[in-house]
C-alpha cells in the first residue's frame, strides 16, 4: 500500500495576506470588545463609589462627588492612570480620553453634549424679543415690524417678560 502525502506550498504573499488578514480580524476583534470592557469599569466604578439612599436609588454618581466623597474616586483614577501608562504606549491625552468615556459609560454627558433645558430656551427667546421690541419701538417710520409689534408684545408678555420696561425710556 502506497503512502501518499499531500503538500501545499504557500507563497510568501499569500502568507503575508494570511497574516494581513489575521491581524485585522484580532483587531477588529479586540475592538468591538472596548465598549463592553469600558461599561464593566464603569459599572464597578458605580457599585463601588455611587451615593445611594436607604431604598438602593443613586443620590450622587462617582463622578460628581466632591470633597472627602471624592478621595476614593481620585485614587483609582491614580491607579487607572498608573496602570495604562504602564503599559507604555499611552500618551496623557489618550489616557484622559479613556476616563472620559468610562465616566460617559456611566452616564455622564460632557458639557457640549448637554442638552439646554426649557427654561434656558424660554429665557434666551425672552431676552430676544426684548431687543427687537426695543428696536421696534426705537424706530420712527412706519415699517412693517410696527404691525407685527402686537403680536412680539403678546408672546413677550407670555415668556414673562414687562412690557412697561420696553422702549427708549425704560431700558
Amino acid at each position: 500500500m502506497d503512502n501518499i502525502q499531500s503538500v501545499s506550498v504557500v507563497s510568501p504573499v499569500t502568507k503575508a495576506i494570511y497574516s494581513l488578514i489575521d491581524s485585522r480580524i484580532a483587531l477588529v476583534g479586540a475592538a468591538k470588545k472596548t465598549g463592553q470592557v469600558v461599561k464593566a469599569y464603569a459599572k464597578a466604578l458605580e457599585q463601588d463609589f455611587n451615593l445611594v439612599d436607604n431604598q438602593g436609588n443613586v443620590t450622587t454618581k462617582w463622578y460628581d462627588l466632591q470633597g472627602a466623597l471624592r478621595k476614593g474616586v481620585k485614587a483609582e483614577r491614580a491607579e487607572f492612570v498608573t496602570a495604562m501608562e504602564a503599559e507604555g504606549i499611552f500618551t496623557k491625552a489618550t489616557i484622559d480620553v479613556y476616563w472620559q468615556r468610562v465616566k460617559e459609560a456611566s452616564g455622564y454627558i460632557t458639557a457640549g453634549n448637554r442638552a439646554k433645558g426649557d427654561a434656558d430656551i424660554d429665557a434666551k427667546t425672552l431676552a430676544e424679543l426684548k431687543t427687537i421690541l426695543n428696536r421696534i419701538f426705537n424706530d420712527e417710520t412706519d415699517s412693517v415690524s410696527q404691525t407685527v409689534k402686537p403680536l412680539l408684545l403678546s408672546a413677550f408678555e407670555q415668556l414673562g417678560g414687562d412690557v412697561m420696561k420696553l422702549g427708549t425710556n425704560n431700558k
